[in-house]
């Protein structure tokens, strides 16, 4: 069987890995998980793709956790997905949305209203759920409702590390499958990896370009490495940016790009105006720009371009 390419399923349970560490992995993909029922959103969004894609994953797709038990449940839940990818990683028609289906007495119906949810949002959607659970859903009927089918079975006992080549006399014999989650331990990594199976997957990895979602592309990480040898106030991040701490307040003279990343192809997450207030706590010389960054709720940060770095020119006045 041809095999596409290699995915990545990243939770918080994955928050440890480095760009190294994705580097050595060498995945081709991530699934990242946003929400479960409507009370969790993963804290670690922005660091799981940032690192991953600076370790060289290209395309991205996301994921939530199903407790729905009706149909009600079901669009509440796809409401709340669909919110937060959005805010936390500033999702784009097109993008790949996948239900992960776990949890006992789910009904086909529930499942199919949630994907309809997600699909008429303007999303692409996956189902995903493991082989001894399928006899619990209507697959011919979620089918419909569907652009991709994710399905897990391990050959290998739980927590013995696989490699990236499974052994396919142990293929979980089913329709459709896009995508077989073949173990929870890729090359000892302790995270779940996938092998892709299917043209049309690849297709719902990378969408057309007015329908690709941002963070396809590399972006800055939000929680800087802190190298010991450099003194307390400066740092290192993962993609080998200085920075240095320092408080202050940016008024911009003209309309900044503010973006999740201090790259000038990070995911934006809005224009700022003129005349608008930024408060900083570090500032970074790179790429021919001096970036800052912006502290932000629940541990994250944007960044914007104050100055360019060749002529040291500001775009606008400090205080």
């Amino acid at each position: 069987m041809t095999v596409y390419g290699t995915a990545l399923d990243l939770a918080s349970f994955q928050s440890h890995l480095t760009v190294n560490d994705y580097k050595n992995i060498g995945a081709d993909y991530a699934i990242v998980k946003t929400t479960e029922s409507t009370n969790y959103v993963n804290p670690y969004i922005r660091s799981l793709i940032d690192r991953s894609a600076g370790g060289g994953v290209k395309g991205f797709a996301f994921y939530h956790f199903g407790r729905f038990h009706n149909d009600a449940q079901a669009v509440a839940e796809a409401n709340y997905f669909i919110a937060n990818s959005k805010a936390q990683a500033n999702v784009q028609p097109g993008t790949l949305m996948i239900l992960d289906a776990e949890i006992s007495n789910m009904p086909t119906s529930s499942v199919n209203v949630f994907l309809d949810t997600v699909r008429n949002a303007g999303f692409h959607t996956g189902f995903y759920t493991y082989k001894y659970l399928l006899p619990n859903f209507g697959l011919e009927s979620i089918h419909q409702h569907m652009d991709m089918f994710w399905l897990a079975a391990y050959p290998l006992a739980n927590g013995k590390p696989a490699g990236k080549n499974p052994d396919f006399n142990y293929f979980p014999s089913a329709n459709y499958v896009d995508m077989w989650q073949h173990t929870d331990n890729l090359l000892g990594y302790n995270v779940d990896g996938s092998v892709i199976l299917t043209d049309n997957a690849i297709k719902l990895f990378n969408p057309s370009d007015a329908a690709k979602p941002e963070p396809n592309k590399p972006i800055e990480q939000e929680k800087p490495v802190i190298k010991t040898e450099l003194p307390s106030n400066h740092w290192v991040d993962d993609l080998g940016d200085r920075w240095f701490a320092e408080s202050g307040t940016f008024i911009t003279s003209t309309a900044i790009n503010l973006r999740w990343g201090a790259k000038a192809n990070s995911a934006l997450i809005a224009i700022l105006p003129a005349n608008s207030e930024v408060k900083y706590d570090a500032w970074s010389r790179h790429d021919g720009y001096v970036w800052l960054r912006q502290p932000r709720p629940n541990n994250q940060y944007g960044y914007l371009v104050c100055r360019d770095a060749n002529n040291n020119q500001p775009l606008g006045t400090f205080k």
